[in-house]
């Protein structure tokens, strides 16, 4: 009788009232392991391979750098699972227990944007790989039409996001292992040429790979708090993510090695395959889980500003601005939107992980709205950020880059090609995290 409880649960509809604990490992390894699997995945492994646009990783170097930065990444998202589910509260109400309740909104609203940004990617790689199917057919429909279509189902999704949740474990998984494995198997026989490169771009192609995981850290409690246990969370993020990104990863090589690493063709080799309608469209629909999630973690994002309206009210909303900024979207900001995605979060990460874990803050950490300010915290957290981009490779957006190049040239510093941003910065802020907090508790 418990258990059919649990399994018709809901995600509550204002911050004021408790989450059920309905998700176990199987849910949650299910939800992470799709969303490991992105469209999006395919055509950016361009970026994995290839960097800084001049130095190509052989494909030993760029597996290697899938693995390594994938287990980082995945790593950092399951540490950030683990408060979610020990508290209850959402990723952003999480924050507050870290920063105060009014300084947690600065975050709060770096993570609006950010989640409205991927909304909008996922909408656009929807009808984009939607569009590459019915070319085949000699069908032709406009991509607003695709767009909305999956602005739809985005939206229809968040309504329910726990159901969503078990209706990935139980259907949709299945269908992307199969689809997976059967390119895996014609992009094989066609024989793909995976010669050449060298190893020199490798740790830009780890900053890569770990920030396309760790962009997942300011939602993962979010759907954590449902977890029945800390130990389902982290699994099922760690678990499930990794071998599903490594796998989308090696695949988006092999793509990309059949059209010349042309990444406006990338799925030629998947709608052109026999079958390859057929198994892309499920890739296709399974993308709407990574709209959904981002949509879903934008409605919780906004809770903590507007803690008691109904979540419905606001999803649907968000639904309808998501669709009208994918209607718009420039995807060619898309490998620059993720260094920016992990310079702001890697260090906040490393600072909630410092001091929930290591500081003693699990003890005292306050979600309420009255928790009061902490602005010590603040400090880490922006010297973690100015690591980032000492550290690493520099978005091509000329103003910011002439002016951390004009930082490098003040401090006489040009950062070594073995250099990690991600590594760098999470160390940053975790050491100054640890420094202070133990000056303070003395």
């Amino acid at each position: 009788m418990t258990r059919v409880v649990v399994e018709s649960a809901e995600a509550p509809l204002t911050l004021d009232e408790a989450p059920p604990k309905a998700l176990g490992l199987l849910d949650q390894g299910a939800l992470w392991a799709n969303l490991g699997v992105s469209l999006l995945g395919f055509s950016g492994a361009v970026a994995l391979v290839d960097p800084l646009g001049d130095r190509p990783l052989s494909f030993a170097a760029a597996l290697t750098a899938a693995v390594v930065g994938s287990l980082i990444g995945t790593a950092m998202v399951g540490l950030a699972a683990i408060p979610g589910t020990q508290t209850g509260a959402p990723a952003m109400v999480l924050l507050r227990g870290l920063f105060g309740a009014r300084l947690s909104y600065l975050p709060t609203v770096l993570n609006i944007v950010q989640m409205l940004g991927w909304g909008a990617f996922e909408l656009w790689v929807i009808a984009q790989g939607a569009q590459a199917i019915a070319g085949t057919m000699g069908v032709t429909v406009p991509y607003p039409v695709w767009v909305i279509i999956g602005g739809l189902v985005t939206t229809a999704l968040t309504i329910r996001p726990l159901g969503a949740v078990r209706l990935l474990r139980r259907y949709v998984t299945v269908g992307v292992i199969v689809s997976m494995v059967y390119f895996a198997y014609v992009f094989w026989q066609r024989g793909p040429e995976l010669g050449g490169g060298s190893w020199e771009a490798f740790a830009p192609s780890v900053d890569y790979v770990i920030a396309l995981s760790v962009s997942w850290v300011p939602l993962a409690a979010d759907f954590s708090r449902f977890s029945r246990s800390s130990r389902a969370a982290f699994g099922g993020v760690v678990g499930g993510y990794t071998v599903a990104q490594v796998a989308c990863l090696i695949l988006g090589i092999a793509a990309m090695a059949l059209v010349g690493n042309d990444p406006e063709k990338v799925w030629d080799p998947f709608v052109t395959a026999t079958l390859g309608a057929l198994f892309f469209g499920i890739l296709v629909l399974r993308e709407s889980d990574q709209s959904f999630v981002n949509v879903y973690s934008t409605t919780m994002s906004l809770q903590n500003l507007m803690p008691r309206v109904d979540r419905r009210i606001i999803s649907g909303a968000v639904g309808v601005f998501v669709t009208l900024l994918a209607i718009f979207v420039n995807a060619d900001t898309y490998a620059a939107f993720l260094g920016i995605i992990g310079a702001v979060f890697v260090p906040m990460f490393a600072v909630l992980v410092v001091d929930y874990f290591l500081l003693g803050g699990a003890a005292r950490w306050d979600v309420s709205e009255r928790a009061p300010s902490r602005w010590p915290m603040v400090v880490p957290w922006a010297l973690g950020f100015c690591a980032w981009w000492l550290l690493g490779a520099l978005p091509p957006v000329a103003w910011w880059e002439s002016a951390w190049l004009a930082v490098r040239e003040w401090l006489g510093f040009t950062p070594a090609p073995w250099m990690s941003a991600a590594l760098g910065s999470f160390l940053v802020a975790a050491l100054v995290t640890l420094l202070t907090g133990r000056r303070r508790t003395r």
